[in-house]
C-alpha cells in the first residue's frame, strides 16, 4: 500500500499511498544537520535503539523532526551521544516515529 494507489484506496489509512517507515529514518541525515552542527575530528553513527513507527504518513503529509540530547557518556572511543528523535506529523495527535539514535564523537 505504500505505492499502490488502488491498494491504498482500499486499505491505507485516509486512502492514500503512505511513506515507508525507512523513509523516514533515512531523513535523519538530512535534518540533523539542519538542527544542531556537531564540530568533531571523526562522527561516528553508532545505531538506534527503540524506533517505533506509531502513525502512517500520507503521500501529502507533512512532518518535523524535533531531536533531544538524552545522554552523553565518555568512552574510550569517544563522546558518546543518545539522542531522543521525534517525527512530528502536522495534524496528528501522535508523532510519526519515535527512536533513540546514538553516535559517538572523537
Amino acid at each position: 500500500m505504500h505505492v499502490d494507489v488502488e491498494r491504498a484506496k482500499r486499505e491505507a489509512p485516509g486512502g492514500k499511498t503512505i511513506a515507508h517507515g525507512y523513509l523516514l529514518l533515512s531523513l535523519l541525515g538530512t535534518l540533523m544537520p539542519q538542527i544542531l552542527e556537531v564540530k568533531s575530528d571523526r562522527i561516528l553513527n553508532y545505531g538506534s535503539n527503540k524506533t517505533r513507527f506509531l502513525a502512517a504518513v500520507p503521500v501529502d503529509g507533512r512532518v518535523r523532526l524535533a531531536l533531544t540530547v538524552q545522554e552523553t557518556e565518555e568512552t574510550p572511543a569517544g563522546l558518546r551521544v543518545t539522542y531522543g528523535v521525534k517525527f512530528e506529523l502536522e495534524g496528528a495527535p501522535k508523532p510519526a516515529m519515535i527512536a533513540e539514535i546514538l553516535f559517538v564523537y572523537g
